[in-house]
Order: structure tokens, then sequence, then C-alpha cells
């Protein structure tokens, strides 16, 4: 492909439906910010690097103050202590979060698909299920008996939806993902592949192998969760698993039978939490983290990547390392580690494990 193909909007038309123009002032209103008076329209959002006269773009890095002096928007979402710095030939918009601005305005232009209610005739329905009417159902999606799928949902091509799970409204199921033993709140949105409500690793090893325990609780998704790509969230053995209001996982997440997270949590990708372990709120889980079970993750503490977290961490604490301590201690340990490394004075450049012959003494005694 040509890169002239590429084009210089965020969003390929053939993938991403586009509304506006929009005028500034409406631009303006969406960002919450402020911005001289201008006759303006924009057709789309793109990067400073590449938007045009009819773009809007945004700056919430100071790393990238050079692609600022140098774009073409015509306009930038950008903290009002950078407003001056903006390009003559662009307008300000000045904005205390520029990019939670930016997710808003690049929604006016371009908002999630709209539903399109209905059932596709190669859907398996249940004769009890009950489907809004509002609801969308896609190619070769499947739909249990005494499952309710509520107002405005949409179930993608080969979904699967278990016997009496329940959706609240506005929900989205990507395609070929599957829930099963699971209430939904509203606006959760699980993404291709997941895998929502399926037995926990839960055996009792006896004297002739492994029996399983059976897995009877439930996964209760919370308002606002986001289900990342091929991420799996077993049932409870006994209680519920709960994933707290407004939570986001990542894609490749597995979170354990009976692990409960509090609201606001973010689970980064590879990321693995055993069972019964407690996430309060805003707990942030970095990528390809893994947290044993049985463990208490206090109120916005932050679990480094690749962390093994074996004890509980207490509320704000940053940890880091596998078995993993406090991030401070960690580096602390990683300095000193290094000093101890380098080659002392006394062997100047010698190898490790090279000795230097001994020199003659200044009395000829070797």
């Amino acid at each position: 492909m040509q890169p002239a193909a590429l084009g210089t909007a965020a969003a390929d038309d053939r993938f991403f439906a586009r509304t506006g123009p929009h005028s500034l002032a409406d631009i303006v209103a969406v960002a919450a910010g402020e911005a001289a008076d201008r006759p303006l329209m924009l057709h789309g959002v793109a990067p400073l690097q590449s938007a045009g006269p009819a773009h809007v773009s945004f700056l919430d890095n100071r790393k990238y103050l050079d692609a600022l002096a140098a774009t073409q928007a015509g306009a930038v979402l950008v903290h009002p202590t950078l407003a001056s710095q903006v390009p003559a030939g662009s307008v300000a918009i000045a904005t205390t979060d520029p990019y939670s601005a930016w997710a808003r305005v690049a929604g006016l232009f371009h908002p999630p698909p709209p539903v399109r209610p209905g059932v596709h005739p190669s859907a398996i329905v249940a004769s009890d299920a009950a489907v809004d009417p509002s609801a969308e159902v896609g190619p070769l999606a499947v739909i249990g008996a005494n499952a309710v799928i509520g107002p405005r949902c949409r179930v993608g091509a080969g979904a699967v939806i278990g016997d009496s799970v329940s959706m609240g409204a506005d929900c989205r199921v990507g395609p070929l993902a599957s829930i099963s033993h699971a209430i939904l709140g509203a606006r959760v949105y699980i993404y291709p592949g997941a895998r929502i409500g399926q037995e926990g690793f839960g055996f009792a090893t006896t004297a002739s192998g492994f029996l399983t325990v059976p897995q009877l609780g439930r996964v209760l998704l919370e308002d606002d969760v986001e289900v990342g790509a091929n991420s799996t969230i077993d049932r409870g053995s006994a209680a519920d698993t709960v994933i707290g209001a407004g939570s986001r996982l990542d894609n490749l997440v597995q979170i354990g039978h009976n692990v409960r997270m509090g609201r606001c949590c973010i689970v980064v990708a590879q990321a693995g939490i055993s069972g019964s372990t407690v996430l309060e709120d805003f707990v942030v889980i970095a990528a390809q983290a893994g947290l044993t079970g049985h463990l208490n993750i206090g109120r916005k503490a932050r679990i480094g990547a690749q962390a093994g977290v074996m004890s509980d961490v207490g509320p704000g604490l940053d940890v880091i390392g596998s078995p993993s301590q406090p991030s401070r201690e960690f580096f602390r340990g990683v300095v000193t580690l290094r000093r101890l490394s380098r080659p002392s004075r006394r062997s100047g450049n010698s190898a490790p494990g090279e000795h230097k012959p001994a020199e003659p003494t200044g009395d000829g005694s070797g």
C-alpha cells in the first residue's frame, strides 16, 4: 500500500463511520475547553504529525512539543499552560485534561456503531430466552434457556450466552466470546474470544488422584466493566467472582475463582490473579504480574510489571519484583548489586575469575 493511501485522518473510513463536519464551537463544548471564537468547521481527528487544517489534534506530553510546533492541525487540544505554543495557524482549545477531551472529541466524530435491532436468521435462541426487541443478535450466536438480553445489547457473531445469563442494558459481547453462570450490569463490554463463567481450577488431592471440586458460584460483572479479548474469568467455587464497577481488564488476563475486585481496577495484559484474592478500589496490576491466592491488595496499590506477589499489599503501596517488594527497596537492591558487580580498582580490567600476577615488591622478595 502506498503511503498516500493511508490518508491523514486517525480513522480509516472503511472501518470507522464518521460524523460531521462539526463546528469549532461544538468541539469546544464537547471538550469542556476554551478557545477563540472562529467560524471554523472541522472534519475529523488526527495526530499532530499528520493533521491538516480540517482536523482536530491534541498534545498531552511535552515530549511532542516539536510536533506541536510543526503541526498543521486546524485545532489542537492542549493544557492552558501550553496554549501559547500552538502555531498561529491552529486554534488552541485549552483544557485541563487534554487526553480526556481528546477521547470525547474523537467519540463525537466516531461514535460506536449503532445497534441493529433483531435476531439474525442463523442465530439459535431458546424459546424461553428474553431478548429485548432493541437488542442485536448476530449470525450463529447462541442464546440459552432463560437468558435475558437487555435493551440495546449487541451479541456478536458466534458468541454463546449460556442458560440463565442476564445482561443489563447496552452491553456488547464480541464475536466468539462465551458467557455462562454470570450476571452482567449495564454497559459491560466483553471483547472477542473472552471466556466468562467457566469452572475454576479447583480440585482435591486424594490417594488415587485428583478429585474435581464442583464450582457453584457465579461471575458478577458490575456496570461499565470491560473484559479484553481472550481473557478468562472463572466463576466462584462457592462464593461469587466479582469484577467491580468501571474496572478494565486488558487482553489475555486470567481471573481465578472467588476473586473480588473493587471499583475502577486495572489489570494489564497477561497478568493473572489466583483464587480468592481481593483487590480493593483503584488497584493497578501491570503486565505479566502474577498474584497468588487469598491475598488482600489495598486501595490504590500498584503492582509492577512481571511482579510475583505472594503476600498482602497495603493501601497505596507500589511493589515490583519477584518475590515482590516495595519499589524503593527493589531499586535500592538493584543499585547495590550493580555496585558490587563492578570491577574493583585493585583488580584493574581483569575479567571476573581472572587473577593478575603479583607485582614484585621493592625488596625483591617476589
